[in-house]
């Protein structure tokens, strides 16, 4: 009888691991489809941003490459939750190099950040 109880007790211990474990897998897969629908925005929006460029008017390389630079970063930000480091990597840059644009592009970090602010560990 006392080994009735004691396998009773470890197939409930058994049962709420697995419903535990469902629970992590779920709230992971509901994480992921968040991140790729905030994504998937993020593109879109950038989509309406670039308008075609005037062929009679004058095209000015430095501001296309500020451009294609600017949704370079916006992308790799987009990709790590606003981890500059896993950014920069990424990217194939320095962090220093990866500041540096930021800021002289003016990209908003924060737009990038898991939610509730908090930034993910570099990996």
């Amino acid at each position: 009888m006392s080994s009735q109880i004691i396998w009773g007790n470890q197939a409930d211990d058994v049962a709420r691991a697995a419903a535990h474990g469902n629970e992590v897998v779920l709230d992971n897969r509901l994480t992921t489809l968040r991140d790729v629908a905030m994504t998937l925005l993020r593109e879109v929006e950038s989509l309406r941003v670039n308008e075609p460029c005037e062929i009679a008017g004058r095209v000015r390389l430095s501001d296309e490459v500020q451009r294609f630079e600017t949704e370079l970063i916006r992308s790799a930000l987009s990709r790590t939750a606003g981890n500059q480091t896993r950014a920069a990597r990424l990217l194939g840059v320095k962090l220093t190099t990866l500041n540096s644009k930021i800021k002289r592009y003016k990209i908003p970090v924060a737009d990038f950040e898991a939610p509730g602010g908090q930034r993910q560990i570099a990996a």
